[in-house]
């Protein structure tokens, strides 16, 4: 048996494909990026071929830069971004050449349809789906119905973004009960697929692949694909997981009651309990955890890491000039400038909603903003608020879930926010809490992957080891006088966001959105 397992962390950034030893260190990773497409309002779309390209490519640049024998990888696993809907056909061929991704918010006339015969109240309680409705999986399958009926005919299964990496590896077509349970047809507390909602939906049962545990092995590497990715065919694939539940295992919510923070392009607050936290208002999203008898339940952000992305591209084009010629990373760069100006910005609020609202907002139309600026503001001003309007959302989430259980004095954060410093201490500030930065920052979809991997190859007999992989590097207190200044502006803040939401609203109805 080998001493590696291999971790695809298939984010809606990229692939950063990692490699572990069997102690759970972290020895290597490659990130490759790929492309979203927008190609008309509120349709968000990626190639699956893009996935596929940029796993092999990574899988080699792991291979080549961590210069271990090949044949000691023992066991692969992988994290998905949610809600895929990957139509295959009776010989597994790809039947569309994008598909939307779990930001896709087209399938508004479908949602509709499905609560003339359930009730959107019923369909959240049974299936913990807290987003905007039409994300879910099942109403963009039929939207493949209403809208691209000769291809709907020709499809055999509709499969998530790491079940098709996973059947392209070993040709199984498969999902796990934390993939399934964003179908938008799961029943969360049955653990399986709901009939109701089946026959509610109208969607063919065969659609829906079989549902198998997350750390199950269901296969080795086809010969032919281990000779494209340079792996022994005798590498184990697990099923693996959705991202939140990997991510929510990464960062050691592993027992009922843990809480954790997780920064990327989106980032939510989520909590593993034994019982899932649902609440109708504000609608937190539920996922069945990837450790069987556990659930994760979050509140997200959808535009925290893409805003500020948003923020590089647009505004600091001389900063990623001024980093590639440093060597340094341009988000550094754009920090320090953040640093020079006061808490609360100078009177500059940013809403981060460039992707449109989550369930903590008054409606899925609303758009981002800068408000409040005036020709005395500099771009550092602009740049701070950014930060901030993306704590200042978190904070939206945070109180949401202080309302319906008790929060601990501590916050895990991960993810690539936990790199700034900065950022860290306005999340103190805003939460009025403790946080916790270890040594498992980015990493953390990438170790529940790898977890997986080490429990269904036996390498490991549970998932234990987490909490000994994490170490405590730094500690974050919140500053008094912030805290106070921060509690100052959140009312104008959500007050703003009520305004904009029904902005959105407006601008819907007079047919003037660009794009989700």
């Amino acid at each position: 048996m080998g001493n590696y397992l291999i971790a695809y962390d298939l984010g809606t950034g990229g692939n950063k494909a990692s490699l572990f030893d069997t102690t759970g260190r972290l020895l290597a990773d490659t990130f490759i990026p790929y492309q979203t497409y927008y190609p008309k309002a509120g349709w968000h779309e990626q190639r699956p071929a893009d996935w596929w390209n940029a796993l092999v490519e990574s899988t080699r640049g792991l291979v080549s830069k961590s210069e271990i024998d090949v044949n000691d990888i023992a066991a692969l696993g992988i994290s998905g971004h949610s809600l895929g809907v990957v139509p295959l056909d009776k010989s597994g061929h790809l039947l569309r050449e994008t598909t939307p991704i779990w930001s896709d918010s087209r399938a508004v006339a479908q949602a509709r349809d499905m609560f003339e015969r359930v009730s959107e109240s019923e369909w959240y309680y049974l299936t913990g789906n807290g987003f905007p409705a039409p994300l879910y999986s099942a109403f963009k399958m039929m939207w493949y119905r209403d809208n691209a009926p000769e291809m709907f005919t020709q499809i055999e299964r509709v499969v998530g973004t790491k079940d098709y990496i996973n059947y392209l590896l070993t040709g199984e077509i498969l999902t796990d009960y934390s993939y399934a349970s964003g179908s938008g047809v799961y029943d969360l507390v049955k653990w399986r697929y709901s009939d109701d909602l089946l026959d509610a939906s109208c969607l063919p049962r065969k659609f829906f692949p079989e549902i198998v545990p997350s750390s199950q092995v269901i296969g080795t590497l086809k010969k032919e694909i281990a000779q494209i990715l340079g792996l022994p065919e005798s590498v184990k694939v697990v099923s693996g997981g959705v991202d939140n539940s990997c991510m929510a295992l990464g960062a050691r919510n592993i027992k009922d009651g843990r809480i954790y923070n997780s920064q990327g392009s989106s980032s939510w607050i989520a909590m593993t309990t034994k019982e899932p936290i649902l609440d109708d208002k504000f609608r937190p999203f539920v996922f069945t955890a990837v450790i069987p008898g556990l659930f994760n339940s979050a509140i997200p952000v959808f535009s925290s890491g893409t805003s500020f992305r948003w923020l590089r591209d647009q505004l600091c084009p001389d900063l990623v000039d001024q980093a590639r010629q440093e060597g340094k990373e341009v988000y550094e760069l754009m920090t320090a400038l953040a640093a020079q100006s006061p808490v609360g910005s100078r009177g500059v609020i940013f809403n981060p909603n460039l992707g449109g609202g989550s369930s903590i907002d008054e409606s899925i139309n609303i758009r981002g903003a800068y408000l409040g600026l005036d020709l005395g503001h500099t771009r550092a001003d602009v740049i701070r608020a950014t930060m901030e309007g993306v704590a200042m959302e978190m904070r939206l989430a945070l109180d949401e879930l202080r309302k319906k259980t008790t929060i601990s004095e501590q916050m895990l954060v991960v993810g690539g926010g936990s790199r700034s410093r900065l950022w860290l201490q306005m999340y103190a500030d805003l939460y009025n809490m403790t946080i916790i930065k270890t040594n498992i920052d980015q990493q953390a979809a990438a170790l529940g992957a790898a977890a997986l991997a080490g429990v269904g190859a036996g390498f490991w007999k549970d998932f234990e080891i987490i909490d000994e992989i994490h170490k405590i590097v730094e500690v974050i207190e919140p500053i008094p006088a912030n805290a106070e200044t921060y509690n100052k502006i959140m009312p104008v803040f959500r007050k703003a966001g009520k305004y904009l939401a029904e902005l959105g609203d407006m601008v819907v109805d007079l047919g003037l959105s660009h794009r989700g």
